[in-house]
């Protein structure tokens, strides 16, 4: 099998660290230093991590942009493919001849008994007039990737219509939430011309950041947007109050996987069982797992991290008095001496 690709990409797991799903790791603590950290060092931060697994340039997929200017791939089997020689990285392809085919480098495959083309998607919208919503090129104007902005009345939601690094099942629910209750009236959108200025701050803030191609049209981030719909609807988490009244919660809420359980907490769709679901959701994580009873001993208690910190607190300490080191230091001798006097007469 030959993976022809333009620019590579980076590959990521489904299986993330100690086994977990790799969207659980993805957390508000994580998110938090995404906005706070320079593009290049936290995209820097991804790459030095994922090239800790394989060396994305020894496997030729090395691409020129960054983790994040692009859609990643995510697939756990590619490498050891790549690495028993079953798949075959290879550049773009110039073009067929007959069964052959030849790539940019000069290369020629003969006998190709099938050709896939993994080239993406194109969505519109065939079925409603073109002034409802229009579709060129896979960009689309709507409020929020939900509403078009320039209807009379907002009786129209197109729902999934987004692209995330995540699962989509929660978005088009959060999204459904918020289109009900923008058609019931208890909801109401903003005027056309903000609308329009947020499609095209949108729209803007895109294109800086990824590859131009018609597959980054409709990407967000997921928690972002998740936070940004349940603020319009009334159900963004309020973690600063909860860290104060629920230390507990609010710690497992920051640090916790962003399930859809933290969207139930408060307004409207209250669940009562919102805390305890999020509270124990580990637990149903590893449950599917626990198939064989595992008599593991248990771990022996370690100095590891006292000694490291005691190791830390005297070099500090030796460097704060570098210029003039405590009596202990100018005479060993003494500080043995004083020891001994606590220890037991031979």
């Amino acid at each position: 099998l030959y993976l022809s690709t333009r620019r590579g990409a980076w590959i990521l797991n489904r299986v993330g660290d100690n086994g977990m799903p790799l969207d659980l790791l993805f957390n508000r603590a994580v998110n938090c230093l995404q906005t706070v950290l320079p593009f290049s060092v936290f995209c820097g931060l991804g790459e030095s991590r994922l090239n800790q697994r394989f060396d994305h340039g020894l496997y030729n997929l090395k691409p020129k942009h960054r983790l994040f200017s692009q859609h990643p791939t995510v697939n756990d089997e590619l490498p050891n493919r790549i690495l028993s020689g079953t798949v075959q990285v290879k550049p773009n392809i110039r073009r067929f001849q007959g069964s052959s085919v030849e790539f940019d480098d000069g290369s020629v495959v003969e006998d190709v008994d099938l050709v896939v083309f993994a080239t993406g998607y194109r969505f519109s919208f065939p079925f409603l007039a073109s002034h409802v919503v229009s579709v060129s090129e896979n960009k689309v104007s709507l409020y929020k990737y939900v509403f078009p902005p320039e209807m009379d009345r907002p009786t129209l939601a197109i729902i999934g219509l987004v692209q995330p690094l995540g699962a989509i099942m929660p978005i088009s629910e959060m999204q459904a939430r918020w289109a009900t209750r923008v058609f019931k009236g208890c909801v109401k959108l903003p005027s056309v011309a903000a609308m329009q200025k947020d499609i095209q701050c949108k729209k803007e803030t895109m294109a800086k950041r990824y590859v131009t191609s018609q597959r980054h049209t409709i990407q967000v981030n997921y928690i972002s947007y998740m936070d940004e719909i349940a603020e319009l609807l009334g159900v963004q988490p309020n973690i600063p109050r909860m860290l104060l009244t629920d230390p507990r919660l609010g710690l497992n809420v920051m640090f916790g996987p962003c399930t859809p359980y933290q969207y139930r907490l408060r307004g409207p769709g209250k669940w009562a069982g919102a805390r305890q679901a999020i509270l124990t959701q580990w637990e149903r994580v590893a449950q599917p797992m626990q198939t064989r009873p595992c008599d593991e001993p248990k771990p022996k208690r370690s100095f590891k991290w006292p000694l490291i910190l005691s190791a830390a607190a005297v070099g500090l300490a030796a460097y704060v008095h570098k210029n003039n080191p405590p009596a202990f230091l100018q005479d060993p001798t003494a500080l043995l001496d004083k020891i001994k006097s606590y220890l037991p007469a031979q």
